[in-house]
């Protein structure tokens, strides 16, 4: 693990991309995001094994990582730089198994107990949240909060993620509470100018971490 992890972690959900989610995601990368997610919960296999295909082919020339949903394997055969898992999909250790070490294993934790036993797996980072509520899920988990955000923080030295409803406005106090990345859909995604949301979110994490590189 890098001893930086990205502030912003972009989540491209096949239900908000609009065109073409590659397209879409050569912009947001060229505007400075730095980790990709690419989710699309009702594609068929071959579906999301050739679109995931053309973002990691698309996204080789940046720097920032390429994270599949669900999929670690179509993570490993389309050559992501990343893997993430919720509750219902693999756990860590045999999504692991398939993507091997080289690559991100993420995973989604909704309580304090799941984020215990997340810790003590070799996920490379967490995912916790709800953190308010949030209209890109079908049926969201129960909001945890900044409170509940704070908690989860004392339990693990991962890297972890804040997802869930979070917009621009409520971004620093998200950070400060304890989160090292903010993972965000349709506050950028159904943006006017996606590009310029995520240049947006780069530029206060700038000013909230001013010693970050």
């Amino acid at each position: 693990m890098a001893a930086r992890f990205p502030g912003l972690y972009v989540i491209l959900d096949a239900t908000l991309c609009g065109g073409s989610a590659v397209e879409l995601a050569e912009r947001l990368a060229s505007s400075g995001a730095e980790l990709l997610q690419y989710r699309d919960k009702h594609a068929s296999s071959r579906h999301l094994y050739e679109t995931s295909l053309a973002l990691a082919r698309q996204l080789e020339t940046f720097s920032l990582r390429f994270v599949v949903n669900d999929r670690a394997d179509i993570a490993a055969l389309v050559g992501a730089s990343g893997v993430h898992v919720g509750q219902e999909d693999l756990p860590v250790a045999a999504a692991r198994s398939i993507v091997g070490p080289g690559c991100w294993v993420g995973c989604s934790t909704h309580t304090l107990e799941q984020v215990r036993q997340a810790d003590s797996t070799d996920a490379d980072y967490i995912a916790f949240g709800p953190i308010f509520p949030t209209s890109t899920k079908a049926a969201p988990d129960p909001v945890v909060g900044i409170e509940g955000l704070r908690q989860a923080r004392a339990l693990t030295h991962k890297p972890l993620v804040a997802i869930g409803g979070i917009r621009l406005d409520r971004a620093e106090e998200v950070w400060r509470a304890g989160a090292d990345s903010l993972a965000v859909a349709g506050d950028v995604l159904s943006a006017a100018d996606p590009a310029a949301r995520v240049r947006a979110y780069r530029e206060l994490e700038a000013r909230v971490f001013p010693t970050r590189s």
